[in-house]
């Protein structure tokens, strides 16, 4: 039996969803022309859409997994609700192994946080169910146009330039790159990379880096290696 592990940003859902709908969504159009019948026009992809029901206890049973210590709902509720409101889009990683540690496959995927409803349910006691809905994000730019005439010669010339969206997830990476880095309790490695790299992304550096077949299973008090970043 797998195990699964699902991020929200930084925040690691006690209890695996049952299951987990990703819906890839095309935007494609279908036209018909006179005697020649339907041609398809291909398109890039629309965003794609993801849905999941998590549960979230009151209590803490031996079966769910804290990134750090126990925390009770109204800490995930208050941390789901952030990541509605703060208008910046998170990663969402989903990470699949074996039990021996082999890792299967991951989701990593940046979103932002469309909805979540909250569902109590008298079977089960204090404890919540919680339905969240993400969609993709795709980073973006936008263009200017300079238009500059010489009136001597009475021709123009223009010239563009492409302004990125700020990044919402990123950061500097840290100037004073270690060469090694003490695990503390709550630490993962998306939050050293994201620290050390300014890209959480790059967690996949550590995990090469120190031998790490389960980037999600590490242990306070070890050192890690901290590469160059590539």
């Amino acid at each position: 039996m797998s195990q699964y592990d699902f991020y929200l940003k930084q925040c690691l859902l006690p209890i695996a969803p049952s299951q987990l709908k990703i819906t890839i969504n095309n935007n494609n159009s279908t036209y018909i022309l006179i005697d020649e019948g339907q041609i398809n026009i291909l398109k890039k992809a629309k965003l794609t859409d993801i849905e999941f029901e998590c549960e979230i206890p009151q209590v803490k049973y031996p079966f769910a997994i804290y990134n750090g210590r126990f925390q009770r709902a109204a800490y995930f509720l208050d941390y789901f609700e952030k990541l509605k409101t703060s208008q910046e889009p998170f990663q969402f990683i989903v990470s699949r192994t074996m039990p021996s540690g082999k890792v299967l496959f991951s989701t990593n995927m940046k979103v932002s946080m469309e909805s979540y409803t909250i569902t109590e349910k008298a079977q089960n006691g204090f404890d919540l169910t919680v339905k969240i809905k993400l969609k993709q994000y795709r980073d973006y730019a936008t263009k200017t146009c300079e238009v500059k005439v010489d009136t001597a010669t009475k021709t123009a010339t223009a010239t563009t330039e492409t302004e990125r969206a700020p990044s919402t997830t990123g950061g500097a990476p840290d100037s004073r790159l270690p060469t090694s880095y003490k695990i503390k309790s709550g630490d993962c490695l998306w939050n050293i990379a994201k620290k050390y790299y300014g890209d959480g992304s790059k967690y996949t550096l550590l995990a090469s880096a120190n031998g790490i077949s389960n980037p999600n299973l590490i242990y306070a008090g070890n050192t890690l290696t901290i590469p160059a970043a590539t």
